[in-house]
């Protein structure tokens, strides 16, 4: 098996506080229908929760997600996620766990965005 889907399957047990909130409310299809999976890998990077009918990745972002080098990090993420047609949101761990509706209408409302896209085209 690779080493990153052997990360993976580590990150799958170890999941933080917020990550297993959030998968706890995404998980068979409980959201508006769409099938998320977990720390899945997409080239040399791990996503948290893609949904690939609405081509939507969710991230969830502790503190060190604030560093400068994190930031530029996650902006080279994004832009190669993004080249493989995913758009990413990001939500920190304290919005899940304060006001995790809103995280989830805010997800609702991004998926929807993608199939609504795609009827009109």
């Amino acid at each position: 098996m690779s080493r990153t889907l052997n990360f993976a399957k580590k990150l799958r047990a170890d999941q933080t506080q917020a990550e297993t909130l959030l998968w706890r409310r995404l998980r068979n299809q409980q959201l508006g229908g769409f099938k998320f999976r977990r720390q899945v890998p997409r080239g040399a990077y791990i996503v948290d929760f893609p949904c690939a009918e609405a081509k939507l990745i969710v991230e969830v972002d502790g503190a060190t997600h604030g560093t400068p080098a994190e930031v530029a990090y996650d902006h080279r993420r994004t832009a190669f996620l993004g080249g493989l047609g995913f758009r990413v949101i990001r939500f920190w761990n304290d919005d899940i766990e304060t006001d995790i509706d809103m995280v989830l209408h805010a997800i609702i409302l991004e998926c929807q965005k993608t199939l609504t896209r795609s009827s009109v085209n």
